[in-house]
């Protein structure tokens, strides 16, 4: 009954996929600017709603599942060893992301084939103003908590999994009396993974509102003004999900189709609505189901949403790049390679929002003197480069969990799963 349910789900996403390009199509042939702007704004709302209501249950859900997985690891011993196991992984992939976006920029040279003329200033305005200049002091207030409730508030996965291993440690600690507190917590998890069931319900919605406000928008010309730029960043895509696969195929063996034929619809979802946080309970249950132990995936996916986005880091090279290239700025190897740590560091913790990515480059590209507004010409293709590096980095925390599971000796057999 179950399965039957979710194959229904992902065909009502398809079919709000197909209905949302035709309905935002037609609405881009028929209707004055003004008029689809304000269409555009209305059909958001729709999606506004889904990943609104998926942030309410974040916060809860990323606390009580890493406060009972932490207090079920034991100890201190063993949440250290987990944790370096998984922040190996999350390294490595991040620096081949990197790596594979730059080598990809200066192969293909992208910004080259971008008009100046196709700018999108007003998206820019938007986007450099929540820019922040990177400082060590602003870092570190975004990964340590001033308050678990203002983290809590603003979603801050980041600081919520650090105050989590404090309190997981404290209450397994605490022995025996603390086992009343992860009961609890353990049952708070399981209510809010039942709110997910409902949720969930609301995707198609999501979908048809994000699809159809874009498309009615830019219309489907975008393809071809931005054909280059497109095809070389689905290239760079494809050589790293060949890459994550391959590595997948080492460790997991055969049990890797099995693992994407489980998360094929958060892949989905996460695939139309650009956001990685809209799939984050959904993929919590998918792994559980696959066999990895609750313990693991409650430790390692949060961890994962704020240091292993390996589809946003190749991007982001890509993009700081390909906007240097458009105004014909010459960057040698030795400050790419900068740019390369620079964005390591500056790029954590960008789950929670679409083209979130877009923020970090365009700080970016005001530390390497690169014209912030220059990310005025990459923004009307943005979204359909979104959908691929939101789904790339589904399959990088799907793949970090098992990995680590495994490892850990704590993958279930296929038969037990």
């Amino acid at each position: 009954m179950k399965g039957n349910s979710s194959g229904k789900l992902t065909i009502y996403i398809l079919v709000a996929m197909v209905l949302g390009i035709g309905v935002g199509y037609f609405v881009h042939l028929n209707s004055a600017p003004e008029t689809i702007k304000s269409i555009s704004s209305n059909l958001k709302l729709l999606t506004t709603i889904f990943l609104r209501l998926v942030q309410m249950v974040i916060a809860p859900l990323v606390f009580t599942t890493l406060v009972v997985g932490i207090a079920k690891l034991g100890d201190l011993k063993t949440v250290g060893r987990v944790g370096g196991k998984a922040m190996l992984w999350f390294i490595s992939a991040s620096l081949l992301s990197l790596l594979l976006g730059m080598l990809l920029v200066n192969f293909f040279k992208p910004g080259n084939a971008i008009n100046l003329d196709s700018a999108d200033l007003e998206g820019a305005k938007d986007l450099i103003g929540k820019t922040q200049e990177f400082s060590v002091q602003k870092f570190v207030e975004h990964v340590f908590p001033k308050s678990i409730f203002e983290a809590m508030a603003t979603n801050e996965i980041l600081q919520i999994v650090i105050f989590s291993i404090f309190f997981g440690v404290g209450t397994a600690a605490l022995g025996e009396p603390g086992k009343v507190v992860v009961k609890a917590l353990d049952a708070t998890a399981h209510i809010i993974l039942k709110m997910v069931g409902y949720v969930m319900n609301f995707a198609p919605l999501g979908v048809f509102g994000a699809i159809a406000a874009v498309i009615a928008t830019k219309g489907l010309e975008v393809f071809s003004f931005y054909g280059k730029y497109l095809f070389s960043f689905l290239v760079g895509i494809s050589c790293l999900w060949v890459l994550l696969l391959t590595v997948g195929y080492i460790i997991l063996g055969k049990r890797l189709f099995a693992l994407l034929k489980a998360i094929s619809q958060p892949l989905l979802i996460a695939f139309s609505t650009t956001s990685s946080e809209a799939v984050f309970p959904k993929l919590t249950t998918e792994l559980e189901k696959f066999g990895c132990k609750d313990k693991i995936v409650s430790f390692i996916l949060p961890l994962g949403y704020s240091f292993n986005l390996d589809g946003s880091m190749m991007y982001m090279t890509f993009a700081s790049l390909a906007i240097a290239q458009a105004y014909g700025i010459h960057l040698d190897m030795g400050t790419q390679l900068t740019m390369l740590l620079v964005l390591m560091l500056t790029s954590k913790g960008i789950a929670g929002v679409p083209r979130a990515s877009l923020v970090v480059v365009t700080a970016t590209c005001a530390m390497f003197n690169i014209p912030p507004e220059g990310i005025a010409l990459i923004i009307p293709i943005d979204h359909f480069c979104d959908m691929f590096r939101t789904m790339t980095n589904v399959v990088g925390n799907a793949l970090a969990t098992t990995a680590v599971s495994k490892w850990e000796g704590e993958l279930s057999p296929a038969s037990e799963a």
